[in-house]
């Protein structure tokens, strides 16, 4: 997750002469290879070079954006889509352009998908009376609110049909990726173990989840696995790639998501190419610190983008807080509504990690 160099991948600036495409004798005050979609030769550490066409793109000008330059090679869309077979290592660098194909809208298919549980009516009723109860406690003592800020859990669309429209969004797009739902952080064998997994080791400490919060957290994850989904729809920007948008009103607090993924030692990861990676610890000996890696195994948050925290423009894009918390002594990263958020409106993070550690200035 360290800034890019010239040594993980070839780019324009350490390019030999000799493999450097012929171009106009205007264009050579630049180096003589240009972006194809910005016609800017600048920023050469950024400028990709294609091993297939020798064309060159910014890393920041691909859709999606790449937030480094990537170890091993590199092909541009068009080499990529038109390759007949490609490694994993060359399919995670392939730009997505066409409308992905849309995961099928039967019931039995999406519950089989997300293994929603089946849960007897009277379980039903259970959390709306939780509910109900932490808002009469709330409206007793509203002093107590504004100190505590509790956080609050989703409210699932009242439409079934909607419900299932949603959660085959989410289908789509981790059908397309080649990943499959997980709602927990997962330990794979050659990874790190979830003895690793200690909240103890952040350096400076790490805030622990009030219990009450944590109930939340866990009344989040029984309503999803019973079938009461986040009211969010995953949606294909031909700019953005999959991004996903509030498909209901949404109020400050909200508990969006746990961010979730293969949990792995940061040093194991330090020249992946993988643009959706998130801190997880942060450890006081480096070596001990962990990563979430959601490029396997996922959910929704893969799919929401970060912001760009160099500009005012991009800070004002963020709807969503990113959160490192300690629940029973190990790390969890949770996204959060950090305001009310509109219908329809685009969901955005800070991302939590330092900026030496992953760059934003491109983010969208």
């Amino acid at each position: 997750m360290g800034p890019a160099t010239q040594q993980r991948h070839r780019t324009r600036a350490g390019r030999p002469a000799s493999r450097r495409p012929r171009v106009p004798a205007a264009d050579k005050d630049d180096g003589g290879v240009r972006c194809e979609a910005c016609g800017s030769g600048r920023h050469a550490d950024e400028l990709l070079l294609c091993d297939g066409c020798d064309r060159g793109l910014h890393i920041f000008c691909l859709r999606p954006i790449l937030p480094r330059v990537p170890a091993g090679d590199w092909f541009c869309p068009s080499c990529a889509a038109a390759a007949t077979t490609s490694s994993s290592a060359k399919s995670a660098a392939v730009v997505q352009t066409k409308m992905p194909k849309q995961f099928p809208l039967i019931q039995t298919k999406i519950v089989d998908f997300f293994k929603i549980q089946r849960r007897p009516a009277a379980v039903a009723a259970d959390p709306p009376e939780g509910k109900k109860r932490k808002r009469k406690a709330a409206t007793a003592l509203v002093v107590s609110k504004k100190k505590s800020r509790k956080l609050l859990p989703f409210t699932p669309s009242e439409d079934p049909v909607r419900r299932l429209t949603q959660m085959a969004s989410l289908a789509t797009a981790l059908t397309a990726t080649g990943a499959v739902f997980s709602n927990d952080l997962t330990y794979v064998p050659g990874m790190a173990p979830r003895s690793a997994n200690q909240s103890a080791l952040e350096a400076g400490g790490m805030q622990v989840l009030p219990r009450e919060d944590a109930e939340t957290l866990s009344l989040c994850k029984r309503m999803m696995e019973q079938g009461e989904w986040p009211p969010l729809l995953v949606v294909f920007d031909p700019v953005e790639g999959f991004t996903v948008e509030a498909d209901r009103h949404i109020k400050d607090l909200t508990i969006i998501t746990e961010y979730v993924g293969d949990v792995d030692y940061l040093t194991n990861r330090e020249h992946d190419d993988g643009d959706s990676m998130m801190t997880l610890l942060s450890a006081a000996p480096p070596s001990k610190s962990l990563v979430i890696c959601p490029d396997k195994r996922s959910n929704i948050a893969r799919f929401i983008n970060g912001i760009n925290n160099h500009t005012p423009e991009g800070r004002k894009k963020q709807n969503l807080k990113c959160v490192r918390f300690a629940i029973d002594g190990e790390c969890h990263c949770l996204l959060v509504a950090n305001r009310d958020i509109s219908k329809g409106e685009r969901l955005y993070y800070d991302y939590n990690g330092d900026e030496h550690e992953y760059p934003t200035h491109h983010f969208v």
